[in-house]
């Protein structure tokens, strides 16, 4: 009799160490690699390099040493437009500027200078197209194009879901996912579906967070209008599933320790 209650004693706080361990955390150690070297050195590739579109909004600045004729041709890039503000900005930040509206024949209306056509340029092609336009009114103008209506989504399973500017060509999944204050603890790693739109042709690509494979990918640089879904792992659950679905489990280690206790006061008398 002392003999089995002596394997009892042994063996219930096991069965509670073993019960413990069922409730097993997925791995999140992301872009890990099997190869054990310290140092590696990885593909190279190049984003693709944005060019403007029709009903693109552009922010065109010109700068020169005429202050008034910099306020009139700025004035599209300071003044917000506030009927479209942005969904989920960041505190402190005002609403789209206004920006210069690519029509549909591709030509942009600038003061001083007219229509300009930069259907298809690259903002480096078009900045010297405008400052060619605008030499023939202001000396020596300093003229700057950028986007101001591109942008990428993140939705699912992250801290700060939202709508984000797409700052430049170079802007990574990495780093989209950082501004959305990474994955919770319920998204899946290994399944980050990336939504892109290519020449009227919708794309869907899958990445494993946890490999190196995102670092090799078409999809690791960003592209305007991509969307990052996150789709929460299969464990998820509400708060009151979640107390539905280990409710098992409790009771189970509440009948153990009742038990344990049990015999453990049947042992000392």
């Amino acid at each position: 009799m002392k003999a089995t209650k002596f394997i009892l004693f042994c063996f219930l706080p096991l069965m509670l160490l073993h019960l413990q361990s069922c409730i097993t955390t997925p791995p999140i150690a992301y872009f890990q690699s099997s190869d054990s070297l310290k140092f590696q050195q990885l593909l190279k590739i190049q984003p693709k390099t944005s060019r403007i579109q029709r009903n693109d909004i552009l922010a065109i600045t010109v700068g020169s040493l005429n202050k008034e004729s910099n306020e009139i041709m700025n004035f599209a890039n300071i003044n917000p437009l506030t009927t479209t503000a942005y969904p989920n900005i960041q505190t402190g930040q005002r609403g789209q500027p206004l920006g210069y509206l690519v029509d549909s024949t591709g030509h942009v209306e600038v003061p001083f200078v007219g229509r300009i056509k930069l259907l298809d340029m690259t903002l480096e092609e078009a900045a010297n197209v405008v400052r060619t336009e605008v030499l023939k009114s202001l000396k020596d103008p300093a003229i700057n194009v950028r986007f101001l209506n591109h942008k990428f989504s993140v939705l699912g399973e992250v801290n700060r879901p939202a709508t984000y500017n797409l700052l430049d060509d170079r802007t990574t999944l990495p780093e989209a996912l950082a501004m959305a204050g990474d994955l919770t603890v319920y998204g899946n790693r290994t399944n980050v579906m990336i939504l892109r739109e290519n020449n009227g042709i919708r794309e869907v690509a899958k990445l494993n967070l946890l490999t190196q494979e995102v670092f090799n990918s078409p999809y690791y640089y960003l592209q305007n209008g991509d969307l990052i879904y996150i789709e929460p792992v299969k464990a998820k659950a509400t708060y009151t599933e979640q107390k539905v679905q280990l409710a098992p489990i409790y009771t189970s280690i509440a009948t153990t320790a009742i038990v344990f206790v049990t015999l453990l006061v049947n042992i000392i008398k």
